[in-house]
């Protein structure tokens, strides 16, 4: 059977303009800076090969054409990471298996989908992860107050003998805190018209967030070079965060899932970070110079020195090099993890401003791995 295009969806085009009214937008899908929800394809074919690796799965089928050579076709699924959660496997479904998928096409014409269903050899719906999948296995956690070191001091990390880390952040993207706007997962607006609603924007930085809402994120430079996650977007990374606390040495790594596996190095004794040596006054870091306190149960962490070459939170909200944060951990139970910054960035904002929400403890379990993918055309 030869490929066919069911059906082409004719949107409203969503036009900015750097300075007036933006139009509503439709809700943004999630991997919409590489494929075009508004072309959906159908195809069947005969699995070729199956390729199970971070970021996403990738499921290759030969396509037949009508009195031609079958064209082989790439099935992007999800990480995974969240397949194996879902209960899949690289083992599924076997080279030679007959599937039928329908989904996106990609923007740059090659021969990719996005799988928005696949079906089996028995008609069986496949390889789909569920919305709340993390919100699943968070359900039947213990619950307990705040676990502390022997001195009284709250742990960041896992009580000894234990594992666990950080993830399920409240929040998809930074916005103000008393603001009420509605975002996706990636934090892309549900309503363009929101964006001046987000933060006190200087004009320019606002209209470059409200361009970069628009473009679905597809010049963000996590998607496009794997530059790290830097600022507040590490702590909205999907798959969380892992605090070693190197209490001897006075200052902690935090490790990140997302990304390249980066990490960060915060020390806790108030000294200043001159140790990395990839930076200094005139080379500015993704992660900037970060130097922390404990103020009773808060850690409290104050950070400058970023350069401008990444998004500082998803949904691309811009900042400059004058950007300062100071960020407040509170672990206020077992379970519960109180994140909250206070951006200082005169360079892009009319003024300082907070935004704050809680991330989850997964019990039990070691940061998943999941790598970046360079998207580069």
């Amino acid at each position: 059977m030869r490929y066919m295009l069911v059906r082409t969806i004719v949107r409203i085009s969503r036009i900015a303009a750097l300075c007036g009214f933006f139009e509503s937008a439709l809700a943004h899908h999630p991997v919409q800076a590489k494929f075009d929800d508004s072309r959906q394809l159908e195809l069947e074919g005969q699995i070729t090969a199956i390729d199970w690796s971070s970021p996403h799965a990738h499921i290759y089928i030969n396509v037949p054409q009508d009195g031609g050579t079958p064209v082989n076709w790439a099935i992007e699924l999800a990480d995974p990471t969240e397949l194996e959660w879902s209960g899949w496997q690289p083992d599924t479904l076997a080279p030679g298996a007959t599937i039928r998928v329908s989904g996106y096409e990609a923007r740059n014409g090659s021969h990719q989908i996005w799988a928005e269903k696949v079906l089996g050899p028995d008609n069986t719906e496949m390889f789909m992860v569920p919305d709340d999948l993390i919100q699943q296995k968070l359900a039947n956690r213990p619950s307990g107050p705040t676990p502390r070191w022997p001195d009284g001091q709250p742990r960041l990390g896992p009580a000894p003998g234990q594992t666990g880390y950080w993830t399920a952040p409240g929040k998809n993207s930074l916005v103000e805190d008393g603001v009420n706007v509605a975002f996706d997962k990636h934090g892309m607006l549900e309503n363009i018209n929101d964006s001046s609603k987000v933060a006190p924007f200087q004009d320019w930085a606002h209209d470059l967030y409200a361009l970069r809402q628009l473009n679905d994120g597809k010049d963000d430079p996590l998607f496009l070079y794997c530059i790290p996650p830097g600022g507040p977007r590490q702590f909205q990374v999907p798959y969380g965060v892992q605090f070693v606390e190197e209490r001897n040495r006075d200052r902690i790594f935090v490790l990140m899932s997302g990304g390249n596996g980066n990490w960060r190095l915060v020390y806790t004794d108030g000294r200043e970070d001159v140790t990395q040596v990839s930076g200094n006054d005139d080379n500015p870091l993704f992660y900037g110079r970060s130097s922390a306190l404990w103020e009773g149960d808060s850690l409290v962490v104050n950070t400058t020195g970023f350069n401008e070459g990444f998004w500082f939170s998803n949904g691309g909200l811009p900042h400059t090099r004058l950007l300062e944060l100071t960020e407040k951990f509170t672990r206020t139970d077992l379970n519960t993890l109180r994140y909250e910054v206070t951006v200082n960035d005169p360079g892009a904002y009319t003024r300082p401003w907070t935004s704050s929400w809680d991330l989850q403890w997964m019990p039990g379990e070691e940061l998943p791995e999941s790598y970046c993918q360079d998207n580069r055309q």
